[in-house]
């Protein structure tokens, strides 16, 4: 009975335990090198005594104002962006949904830049509940162009890719009127976190925070939708109301990150397929290797994008989609990958 246990537990919730906590591991240390790297390289010795002790010099202002806070801002983002991912393939049992594929990033970086072309006085602080919005809305019409989730993948990727679409060229449109503050604009749409600070992230980790502690707490219910809507009417759900809670906690995460960070492509999609390989059991072990995942990602393609081409900065889609790229050539080659989204 011992070795039985024993054998299940090794197998069933260790595992995908032991996992979570070497990526978060591997997520610290890439923060360690993060705060290292740059235009002005700092030893391990430096950064421990300016960690501890700051003391207002060039190499304290360094670390403590621009490197830490803006890869704290990347790892909250790659977090929520694992998380959101999830619960949009969970939701519409597909492998192809994600922020990018769905319209929900589109969506909210169309309303943002709308308000701050056409509605310059509007505080920033109202932008991720305006970019909520446009994600619900862009989300509800790719699910609607998808047959409510339930098409093929195809359906979900040509709505998505559709939707996206429009919102791009309305967005260009707005980018168009907006005069001089082009360039800002242009370097957020490409993603990336140069710059962000302390503010930046206490504006993004409480969307992030609200969207994983709800979905964790909704975990049964994102297993029952797992199996299918009709199992899981049959067990009880009331599909009418948790599909809407699902979609929120997922559009929550991306409303929090696009007003700071931009449309940061591909972790969403990557992020669980990459957790699926570690054969979680569970939507809770997911979810936790989700986001996991997803701030190692986001971080490791901040540290490159800012040092790969000093004194230049890459913008961090452009790696991140070398990353979640060849992911998703697999997902599109595999059969297997697209037959069935979770376990």
């Amino acid at each position: 009975m011992k070795r039985a246990a024993a054998r299940l537990g090794s197998h069933g919730s260790l595992r995908p335990t032991a996992w979570a906590i070497a990526i978060t591991g591997a997520t610290a240390l890439a923060l360690v090198l993060g705060l290292m790297a740059g235009a002005r390289p700092l030893t391990p010795g430096q950064l421990l005594g300016v960690l501890l002790t700051p003391d207002g010099k060039i190499d304290s202002i360094l670390v403590w104002t621009l490197r830490l806070p803006r890869s704290l801002v990347a790892t909250a983002a790659g977090a929520g962006l694992g998380v959101s991912g999830y619960l949009l393939q969970t939701l519409t049992r597909n492998p192809l949904a994600g922020p990018g594929l769905t319209g929900v990033s589109a969506g909210a970086v169309a309303t943002i830049v709308f308000c701050f072309v056409f509605m310059p006085w509007l505080s920033s602080a109202f932008y991720p509940p305006i970019g909520l919005l446009g994600g619900l809305a862009a989300a509800a019409v790719t699910f609607w162009i998808a047959r409510g989730g339930r098409g093929r993948p195809l359906h979900l990727a040509l709505g998505g890719i559709s939707v996206s679409l429009f919102l791009g060229a309305l967005t260009t449109y707005f980018l168009m009127l907006s005069g001089p503050q082009v360039p800002s604009l242009l370097f957020w749409l490409s993603g990336g976190f140069q710059g962000r600070s302390w503010s930046h992230l206490a504006h993004v980790v409480p969307w992030v925070a609200i969207g994983l502690a709800g979905a964790l707490l909704c975990r049964r219910v994102i297993g029952l939708l797992l199996l299918s809507e009709d199992a899981a009417a049959g067990m009880g759900v009331n599909l009418a109301f948790w599909k809407p809670v699902v979609l929120l906690l997922a559009v929550l995460p991306v409303a929090g990150i696009a007003p700071v960070a931009g449309p940061v492509a591909f972790v969403g999609l990557a992020s669980p397929h990459l957790a699926r390989f570690l054969q979680p059991q569970g939507p809770g072990a997911m979810l936790a290797l989700s986001a996991a995942i997803g701030a190692f990602v986001t971080v490791s393609a901040d540290i490159v994008a800012r040092t790969v081409a000093l004194p230049r900065e890459l913008p961090v889609s452009i790696v991140a989609a070398l990353i979640g790229g060849p992911v998703f050539v697999y997902l599109a080659q595999s059969r297997s990958a697209l037959s069935g989204v979770a376990r």
